[in-house]
Formats: C-alpha cells, structure tokens, sequence
C-alpha cells in the first residue's frame, strides 16, 4: 500500500518518519488480524491514514493515528457514544493505534448543504444525541485541564511568532480559558473538532460524527467549535452576520449560554490556531468575528 503524500508533512515531526514508514506493515497486520480487504485511502486526509477497506462484504473504514495525545481517547469516545450520534467502533488495536469503524453511506459531508442555518440544525441535532455524562472512571482529558494548558501556551507562542495579531484578542482568549475553565456547567463527553467536514450522511442514522478529538466539559465548547466552523466564513462583511446568526441559533436549538459559547471559541480558534511555529491566519480571522460579536 502506498502511503498518500498528504501525511509527508509527518517526517518533520519526531517519530513521524518512522510511523509513516511502518504504515504499510500495519495495514497488513491488521488485513490478516480482521479479515479485511484492503481498498484505497480516502481523499483529504493529511492527519491519519484513513483507508476504505470490506469485511465479510460489509464496508468499513480501517484509520491509523500517530501515537500523540490529540487521539489517544478517539477509541473510548466511540464506545462511550456506542453508535449513537457517532460512528460504531468495530476493532481497535491499541499498540498500532489502528480503528476499525463503520462507513458511512453515501458519506457526503455535512459541508455539501450550502444553506447554513440548515446546516447548524442539522449538527446541533447531532451534537445533542452525543452529549452524555462520562462515566466516573473515565481516562479523558478534562477541559478545565486544557484550558489551564492554553492559557499558559498563547501568550509564550503570541511573543515567540512576533505577535501576530491584536494583543486585545490574546487577552480575551486567555481570559475566556481562565474564567470558564475554573467554573463550568454540567460535564459531558465533548467531540472537540465537530464542524461540517466530521459529520457525514450516512444510511444508519441521517448524519453520524466522525474523528472526535474527546475532552470532558461543559456543552457551550463543543457548540463554539461548531459556531467557528471556517466552510462558511468566506472573510467577506457577510461573515460577521453570519456568526451572530449561528450564536443565535445555537443558543435556541440546543440550549446553551450564548455569551460562553462565543468566548470558548474565542480561546479554542486561537488554540489550535496559534502554536511555537506557526500562525493559521483563518482561525485567528474566526477569533475577530466572535470577538467583533460580543453583546
């Protein structure tokens, strides 16, 4: 099997190399392990391998993680939603960090539906079949845990890149991760990375999630990653309307506080935005919207 060159971004990271060199082998260990028929990787993945493969003549979908704490808990969300909201774990083999899922049908993601309050509904239906209260044993990460992380990580990285952007909008982010983190609402399994490309049409259920990025926390931060999503916002004057929009209509479906939700999305666009090396100038253009949107 070859590996696609979308992951070669992988050989600058440490270990990266030699995970992409051990795919193939793993791929083949995990054919003969579970009885699959090796397909093609699937287009636009440049973070894991992720290949379409048939077991017993039922499609599935085999994806491959480097070994990294982003992804570690991917396995227990799926069993923690048990199908429901999400795609059905089927295999997992722990040492390789191989899962064996069930694919979608026709698997179209949720970024075809062009109109975007049709498409909010759409995911906050699917956000509220996901969020469930963890059990007491659980090994996710907590959100409060995270948020105290970023807080701690952004300014040294604004300072380190050359502050690259309004010093006002670093202080609303580390704000936000500070006040919200310390006192949070009702805690649930959160996706973390839930926008239209992870939500697929499916034949099971109507749309099912996909790749969640679990934490622990409350449901205004998973509705802000939502609330960010960049499909939509275009940097036009239509994009600033458009996210009060979605505030608005998050807020009614599924029930949450608006104002918290605008500011976790805040910190979370310049958490994954911003780090020692780089700056992803769309995520810091949706941190300016949702600050420009403050009551």
């Amino acid at each position: 099997m070859k590996v696609p060159p979308a992951l070669g971004w992988w050989r600058d990271v440490p270990g990266g190399g030699e995970w992409l060199d051990s795919l193939p082998g793993i791929v083949a260990a995990c054919a003969e392990r579970w009885s699959l028929v090796i397909g093609l990787p699937f287009d636009g993945g440049n973070v894991s391998l992720v290949v379409a493969v048939e077991r017993a003549d039922v499609p599935a979908v085999l994806k491959i993680n480097f070994a990294e704490d982003e992804t570690e808990c991917e396995p227990d969300a799926l069993l923690h939603w048990g199908g429901r909201g999400a795609v059905r774990l089927l295999e997992y083999d722990e040492p390789s960090r191989a899962l064996l899922v069930e694919r979608c049908q026709p698997g179209t993601r949720l970024w075809e539906v062009e109109d975007d309050e049709e498409a909010m509904r759409i995911a906050a239906s699917v956000l509220a079949v996901l969020w469930r209260s963890p059990r007491n044993d659980h090994s996710f990460v907590l959100l409060a845990s995270a948020a105290t992380r970023w807080a701690l990580e952004l300014p040294r990285d604004w300072e380190a890149l050359g502050r690259p952007f309004a010093r006002e909008l670093l202080d609303e982010a580390v704000a936000a991760c500070v006040e919200l983190g310390s006192d949070q609402g009702e805690a649930v399994v959160l996706h973390q990375d839930f926008h239209g490309g992870n939500v697929l049409r499916a034949d099971r259920a109507p749309w099912l999630a996909i790749d969640p990025k679990p934490l622990v926390g409350e449901r205004e931060f998973d509705a802000a990653s939502l609330l960010r999503d960049r499909r939509w916002l275009l940097g036009d004057a239509e994009s600033g309307r458009r996210i009060r929009r979605r505030l608005d209509l998050l807020t009614a479906e599924l029930g949450v506080d608006r104002e918290r939700m605008r500011r976790w999305g805040i910190a979370h666009a310049l958490a994954w935005g911003v780090s020692g090396k780089k700056v992803e100038d769309d995520m810091i253009e949706c941190a300016r919207l949702l600050l420009a949107a403050r009551p």
